[in-house]
């Protein structure tokens, strides 16, 4: 933006804006007021308020209460909004007014100003009563008037956010749990044959299959895409047509279905009017729910993550059950030594995730957030909710090129970790029970030995029975 300044005015007084600033007065207040964070709602916000404008817009066409060309106007400028551009104009701190009333304003103006521009009229002159000119013939766009008609930033600003979240989880949350199950499903068929033994507590227990394994794994997967689901949809029930409070005062009785058709038909979500506007803008349940889920994706992941680091710690002196696949040198003191960077990245997602999930429940929070008519907390709980999904998003596309692609079994290891393990006593219980098994244990243990030694030292059973009942295949089968 170039140093000069202009004056604008709004209900407050004169402002003085950026000369190249598409805001106005509003926006400019907002800037001095809440010097907090340094940084601004996310993109994906900013542009679902692209797609509500120009959806607003071509509704109050149809409903006889904005002219063609007013209309077109602003569903043009919106939508250069809503695919991106424009961005640098709307710097207002997340941490702002509770409402987003900063925000709303902030893309009233700008949409503004980008016809004023489109109309070859000077910035900040949408305002001005003989640029406006009437309701039938005048080309000007007055950011309250027309940009907002029909509109509160009470149902706005949540209405935003739901576009901006149910967008982000389907084009890229979605489609990132996908590629994760995809590949565990994979490992989960290719690897069923090799037995290992499992572990409890830290400790080992009887043997399972590396591909029973995984397919634990592809199921928490498959089960955190029904969640993503459960949460797009909570996310396509949206506030707007309740305008102040939830009674829809200055707006038409069709306007919130009318939206949310158009939305649906240009973003391809199934969006619907919510079904009781006092409960949609009053409270964020609907918010905090799909941030519930989100957590439990992550920690699902992070699960997930968690266990592939166990199982590869090593190379020689940890578990060493799996080969995970190298991406960086692990020190700068220790030559050779290759970390389980990708796990750490998901498990640290996961961290962040559920931290986002408490200020998002401390925002929906009676008292807090949710008080009377009104969330005062919804920048906060949309900037949170956004980084969640981006963070899940990106972690799991990374984390399944970069890990689980890669990902290798040692099946030596798998082998030798077996027979050694005192936890195959437990096939003898239903022969010689429970007291004389843990006793062949415990004699395997202090001598050094393995069970088969010992029971075939002791001659519990027959040597052909002995190894029927110490098959680790068999003992995977359940039986």
């Amino acid at each position: 933006m170039s140093s000069g300044t202009r004056i604008e005015k709004d209900t407050m007084g004169e402002m003085s804006v950026p000369a190249s600033a598409l805001y106005g007065a509003s926006t400019q207040r907002a800037v001095e007021n809440f010097p907090i964070s340094g940084r601004p709602l996310p993109p994906a916000i900013i542009q679902a308020y692209g797609w509500l404008k120009a959806a607003c817009a071509e509704t109050n066409q149809k409903l006889g209460r904005l002219n063609r060309e007013r209309a077109e106007a602003i569903s043009r400028a919106a939508t250069e909004i809503a695919m991106g551009q424009h961005l640098e104009h709307f710097p207002v701190d997340v941490f702002q007014t509770g409402s987003g009333t900063s925000t709303n304003m902030n893309a009233n103006e700008v949409i503004a100003n980008l016809i004023c521009i489109a109309n070859g009229a000077a910035i900040g002159s949408s305002k001005k009563s003989d640029y406006i000119g009437d309701a039938e013939t005048g080309k000007g766009v007055h950011p309250n008037d027309h940009v907002n008609m029909g509109q509160s930033s009470n149902d706005t600003f949540p209405t935003a956010m739901h576009i901006a979240a149910a967008v982000e989880i389907r084009k890229r949350l979605i489609p990132a749990i996908r590629g994760m199950t995809r590949i565990l499903e994979k490992h989960a068929q290719e690897w069923d044959r090799i037995v290992k033994i499992g572990r409890t507590h830290l400790q080992d227990a009887t043997p399972i299959r590396l591909g029973q394994e995984f397919s634990g794994y592809a199921e928490q997967m498959k089960k955190a895409e029904q969640r993503a689901m459960e949460a797009l949809d909570a996310l396509a029930e949206l506030p707007i047509g309740g305008t102040a409070v939830g009674t829809g005062i200055n707006t038409h009785p069709d306007f919130g279905r009318l939206v949310c058709a158009a939305l649906s038909q240009r973003l391809d979500i199934p969006f619907r009017e919510a079904a009781n506007h006092f409960e949609a803008q009053h409270a964020k349940d609907a918010v905090v729910s799909v941030s519930g889920h989100l957590k439990t994706i992550a920690v699902s992941m992070s699960k997930i993550a968690n266990d592939i680091r166990w199982l590869g710690s090593g190379p020689r002196c940890g578990i060493g059950e799996l080969i995970l696949p190298s991406t960086q040198p692990g020190s700068s003191i220790m030559p050779g030594k290759v970390n389980p960077v990708m796990c750490e990245m998901v498990i640290q997602v996961a961290c962040q995730v559920i931290g986002n999930d408490v200020a998002i429940t401390a925002g929906g929070f009676g008292g807090v957030g949710s008080l009377l008519d009104l969330n005062v907390a919804m920048p906060m709980m949309a900037d949170n909710l956004m980084e969640s999904i981006q963070l899940l998003s990106n972690a799991g596309e990374v984390f399944t090129v970069r890990c689980l692609e890669g990902l290798k079994p040692d099946e030596r290891r798998c082998a030798e970790l077996i027979e050694g393990s005192l936890a195959m006593c437990t096939s003898l219980v239903p022969v010689i029970g429970y007291d004389a098994s843990a006793a062949i244990a415990k004699k395997a243990f202090a001598e050094g030995k393995t069970v088969r030694q010992v029971a075939l030292e002791q001659g519990v059973v027959s040597a052909e029975r002995l190894q029927e009942l110490l098959d680790p295949t068999n003992m995977t089968s359940g039986e």
